[in-house]
């Protein structure tokens, strides 16, 4: 139990000393982008930044999908020959209903409603009530579609995050239809909620034949310059059909580009050939971007949109397009910014306390231990270092409570390091000689330190998995510490005092 081999010694060794190169770069810039230089980067409440706390507009989604629903069934009655009358749709109860054109109808038509596909078995239910035919949503499918909806809303987040180059960015689910937004080190938190709270669904329709008066079949929707226009409801290429969007000049103003895939490109090609000379309407989440003349078929996939835009905003619509359309908007429930001065003094709160904390342990360990607690303080400075080493190597973010963390685990290695000292101690006052005692101490310490750290790492896992931002950011790194602190207490400490006495061979151990 005593004793090293050489080998073992020098693995100890060059372990503490890879973990010091890990740490470097956390002090030094980057010599060169071609070497791998792993840094911890600063949370939100140390770097500063803005918190957006997002909330899906279910009602959206329930309002398309009675749109979707109502569409169908009015097709459906029409493919069947069987005639209806006043259709409505009741979003409280989530349901289409309409009368039958006849009472001889009624079968025929509640045969065909009963007959529409449905996306999930179980999806729809119908009833007869009061004369009429009433074709429900089923409140699982719906919930079924908000799940769905927030997940991809987190993802089409992520994405637009991203392309505004943030660092280390934090996107979590809240509940079941919010979405947590954490952005270290973000200026201009006002552009952050412009880009997000864009649902961005871009459709391109025609003009009605008079666009100044609305007709059955068109919406009423106003232009860049702020006219109403009457545009065609009918869709005849989707903006999910684009590929790509990127921000660029035409004409010295600034326009964003568009490729579509071969579908959208098929479609373009033939809206534009049939439709020559005739105003073409952009409309971007129920407003017209711009409404431009189709002079030429365009048949080669690409398109531009031009209108007032300015580096900024060109560069944000191609942002949201690429990333894709919302499928519902997002709504900001709940917005704060952390100012870096803040940031500044909370770095300054937690290595002050991390540095006091360190040191009145050292001052403790020696006053107590004296020689022994020497080598405990060693292995609590590695252990330090470890900790700080696992965290640069996975650029992992660490925070306030990440910190609060890392004390309470130099405190677990602390009390290690005083289990194993009072055991050595207790043999060594019950008579055995001195290479008894230490072997006989830390064989009963070792046990209880492992029982006791590993009841912790697993508490301190579940934390990490079922935990949220700040709790998980405490939970990773006790959990790095549990580990870091069972290697510099019961191996590095060991061969420290190993070496010690074989080079000394005392009469009596100093603790």
């Amino acid at each position: 139990m005593m004793y090293y081999s050489r080998l073992r010694m020098l693995g100890t060794a060059a372990l503490c000393l890879i973990s010091v190169l890990l740490c470097v770069p956390n002090f030094l810039p980057a010599p060169s982008k071609a070497w791998p230089w792993h840094q911890v980067h600063l949370g939100l409440d140390l770097r500063g930044g803005s918190f957006l706390l997002l909330q899906l507009d279910t009602k959206v989604l329930e309002h398309d999908k009675l749109a979707i629903l109502e569409g169908q069934v009015k097709h459906a009655l029409q493919a069947g020959g069987a005639g209806y009358v006043d259709m409505k749709v009741d979003q409280a109860a989530a349901a289409v209903s309409f009368a039958p054109r006849a009472p001889s109808e009624l079968s025929k038509a509640l045969a065909i409603i009963k007959a529409l596909p449905e996306p999930t078995p179980g999806a729809y239910h119908s009833a007869v009530v009061g004369g009429r035919i009433v074709l429900a949503i089923n409140r699982d499918t719906l919930k079924a579609v908000e799940r769905e909806a927030i997940t991809r809303s987190i993802e089409i987040v992520r994405r637009r995050i991203d392309s505004t180059g943030a660092m280390d960015p934090t996107i979590a689910r809240e509940g079941d239809d919010r979405i947590m937004v954490e952005l270290p080190g973000v200026s201009d938190p006002a552009h952050i909620e412009k880009l997000l709270g864009t649902t961005a669904r871009m459709t391109f329709h025609l003009l009605a034949p008079d666009p100044s008066v609305a007709t059955p079949g068109a919406t009423m929707m106003t232009d860049e310059h702020g006219r109403k226009l009457a545009v065609l409801n009918q869709i005849e290429v989707d903006g999910a059909d684009l590929s790509d969007a990127s921000a660029g000049m035409s004409d010295n103003r600034w326009a964003v580009h568009l490729n579509f895939d071969a579908k959208g490109a098929e479609e373009f090609g033939r809206i534009t050939t049939a439709n020559v000379g005739k105003p073409f309407a952009i409309v971007l989440d129920g407003r017209i971007l711009t409404a431009p003349v189709i002079n030429t078929p365009i048949t080669g996939g690409q398109g531009e949109i031009t209108g007032n835009f300015t580096a900024q905003s060109a560069t944000d619509l191609a942002v949201m397009l690429r990333a894709g359309a919302l499928p519902a908007p997002l709504v900001i429930v709940e917005q704060n910014s952390i100012g870096p001065s803040l940031g500044e003094a909370s770095i300054k709160a937690g290595l002050i306390s991390l540095a006091v904390g360190f040191v009145l342990v050292v001052g403790f360990m020696l006053l107590f231990y004296g020689l022994f607690g020497l080598y405990a303080d060693i292995a609590l400075l590695a252990n330090l270092v470890m900790i700080l080493a696992v965290l640069s190597l996975f650029e992992a973010t660490i925070t306030l409570p990440g910190m609060a963390g890392i004390l309470l685990t130099l405190g677990m290695a602390v009390d290690a390091n005083i289990l194993i000292n009072e055991r050595v101690r207790e043999e060594q006052n019950r008579g055995l000689k001195p290479l008894q005692a230490l072997q006989v101490g830390f064989e009963k310490a070792t046990g209880t330190i492992v029982d006791s750290n590993a009841t912790a790492f697993l508490a301190h896992v579940m934390l990490f998995v079922f935990g949220t931002g700040p709790v998980r950011n405490f939970a990773l790194t006790i959990t790095i510490g549990i580990g870091t602190t069972l290697f510099t207490t019961l191996v590095l400490t060991r061969l420290l005092i190993v070496r010690w006495y074989a080079h000394t061979r005392p009469k009596e151990l100093p603790v």
